[in-house]
């Protein structure tokens, strides 16, 4: 069974605080066999990511967490930007365009920053046959999301659309990284793909961490990561 955490945040994002390099050095402590690098409307940590995953016997699935009109969508597979700001049927259509794929992150999920699809929009989403071959995955488990009641609620909605779910960590600091994880038969992103689309993933939830710690946390790796957030490159 392999092991895959597909939401995870590097300085490429504005308030990640992890270089590529300590994010796959990180995944490679705690045994993941897959990663998806989704920084905030940004293709660049990925990338890098992609290029740098051979030398930490990690398998990255390259991606971007896109800001739609209706709310945030996780297009994986993908290698190009996503323009921000469009319509979540068009936002699908261009990731399916690319060859990737799309798994709702923190669905219905409040709190300040946070930009979630409403249970509406997802099902007018899935209703359509060409989207729900794009859209293949709702994450039931965000790790770090400070309104644990949209997990349950994605979960009660992944359960009446019969699709798949993912646990994910939505990682901003080393640390979280690995706090959800996916699992799935075999270990490749080709067979992570296969389990998405016949919805037999199965989440896994790592140590609970209430709100004060993740803030905590997330606030004094940001503060100690301004020279990294200014040159991501690095």
């Amino acid at each position: 069974m392999g092991l895959a955490d597909l939401h995870i945040h590097t300085t490429y994002s504005s308030d990640g605080t992890a270089s590529v390099p300590t994010v796959l050095e990180r995944a490679k402590q705690i045994g993941l066999d897959i990663v998806a690098i989704t920084d905030h409307d940004e293709i660049r940590g990925a990338l890098k990511a992609l290029e740098l995953a051979p030398n930490y016997g990690l398998e990255v699935i390259p991606g971007i967490e896109v800001t739609t009109v209706d709310g945030d969508l996780l297009a994986l597979n993908v290698t190009q930007k996503i323009q921000r700001g469009l319509s979540r049927t068009n936002t699908l259509r261009e990731v399916g365009e690319l060859g990737g794929y799309c798994v709702a992150p923190h669905l219905m999920a409040l709190g300040i920053g946070m930009r979630s699809l409403s249970w509406h929009a997802f099902s007018n989403a899935i209703q359509k046959r060409e989207l729900r071959e794009i859209l293949i995955g709702i994450e039931t488990y965000n790790a770090t999301t400070l309104d644990r009641e949209g997990n349950h609620y994605a979960d009660v909605l992944a359960d009446r659309c019969r699709i798949a779910k993912t646990g994910s960590s939505d990682a901003h600091f080393p640390d979280a990284i690995g706090l959800g994880m996916t699992e799935f038969p075999g270990s490749t992103s080709a067979d992570l793909l296969k389990a998405l689309r016949e919805a037999t993933t199965v989440v896994h939830k790592g140590k609970d961490w209430n709100a004060i710690r993740i803030l905590v946390s997330w606030f004094t790796k940001y503060a100690a990561s301004a020279f990294h957030r200014f040159s991501p490159a690095v």
